[in-house]
């Protein structure tokens, strides 16, 4: 199934999980930021795709801290990504923080159980992004945050904020995505203009095509180059990408924009709010028409009609109105997003206990 795709069979030595995307039937990339380095891992993850299954995992960071040996405060969910061949759920997940902290890629099954991966003897491949910002890099990204599990309180103006400063090279990757034989990457890098999208051919060449970004960011009334995507997900047959960024405007890019290296500017079409960072986006199918999902640190879920993206004209003031029309739903705490099936969106979502839950809804319902 992957003879084919440049894969060796060794021992991973993720130092530090982030996001993660499915590829090629049996691939599961995986970001390793410290390391500035993506993986490419075979995995056994064969199921019956065909059938449809609703989710309902309750205290899901509980079960992992019983599974990994520690404490509940110490489970920090970097990335989550549904297998299309099997549709179980993969979490890269870190013990603890910092130094100390520890790798693991985590299977919840559909009817809640837990299993690792092992990165032993496992068949993998592995691209290192070159123009990743040296770890003595001190440029910094602010992520506001939902809880209080890691971060600190800091004041802007009269408002609390929890909040968690990024060094560039911790957010390398920032998310991806796998369309037609490429591997797109959104994060930062060591240039002046950092934010940075990445074109890795997959199987890895060992080099990639990179774009430098530039867009309007409403609520700082200025073009920005600095700041990565935090989300993004393509749409309109994969004729374009949409993206969140940090407090909190909404982009669309065109894909034609992204055949060649150079600068690209992206079409700012709304802005979600400030003081806020999105947590996640999926876009997904109903009754003929594509929409795009965005949860937020700050916010509640918002629902935004990809035909109405399309229409909007760019946002070029710091002022109303403020874009795109949208609609909040009452899905609460919702951390991380992904598409369970043809039919079903699967959410990460903190209750008001702290608690993290795994819950699919239908699309019917969103």
């Amino acid at each position: 199934m992957t003879d084919d795709l440049g894969l060796n069979a060794g021992s991973l030595d993720i130092k530090s999980v982030g996001p993660i995307a499915f590829g090629p039937p049996g691939i599961l990339f995986v970001a390793d930021n410290a390391n500035a380095s993506i993986f490419a891992i075979e995995v056994d993850d064969s199921g019956d795709a065909s059938q449809e299954h609703s989710v309902k995992v309750d205290k899901l960071d509980t079960l992992i801290a019983s599974h990994l040996g520690c404490p509940r405060s110490e489970v920090f969910i970097r990335g989550m990504a549904v297998s299309p061949s099997s549709q179980q759920t993969y979490l890269s997940v870190m013990r603890g923080s910092g130094d100390e902290g520890s790798s693991a890629i985590l299977r919840i099954g559909v009817a809640g159980t837990i299993s690792e991966l092992s990165l032993d003897n496992v068949r993998f491949s592995k691209e290192t992004i070159s123009d990743a910002a040296d770890s003595s890099d001190e440029r910094k990204e602010v992520r506001l945050l939902r809880g209080e599990r890691e971060g600190e309180d800091v004041y802007f103006g009269q408002n609390k904020y929890r909040v968690v400063y990024d060094k560039y090279r911790t957010i390398t990757v920032t998310d991806m995505s796998f369309v037609d034989g490429t591997l797109l990457v959104a994060g930062a890098s060591n240039e002046e203009f950092s934010s940075t999208f990445r074109r890795l051919e997959f199987p890895f060449k060992g080099s990639s095509k990179n774009n430098s970004l530039e867009i309007y960011h409403v609520s700082h009334g200025k073009y920005e180059t600095a700041s990565p995507i935090r989300n993004f997900r393509l749409y309109n047959q994969k004729k374009n990408v949409v993206a969140s960024y940090t407090c909190t405007p909404v982009v669309n890019f065109s894909v034609d924009d992204f055949t060649s290296d150079g600068h690209v500017k992206g079409k700012t079409v709304a802005e979600l709010g400030s003081g806020n960072t999105p947590l996640g986006m999926v876009s997904y199918l109903h009754d003929g028409e594509e929409y795009i999902l965005v949860s937020n640190s700050h916010y509640p879920l918002m629902k935004i009609a990809c035909k109405d993206i399309n229409s909007q004209d760019e946002l070029t003031e710091p002022k109303e109105p403020l874009g795109v029309k949208r609609e909040n739903l009452p899905h609460e705490g919702v951390l991380q997003m992904d598409n369970l099936n043809g039919s079903e969106v699967i959410m990460l979502q903190e209750d008001s206990s702290g608690n993290f839950n795994l819950r699919s809804y239908s699309t019917a319902t969103l």
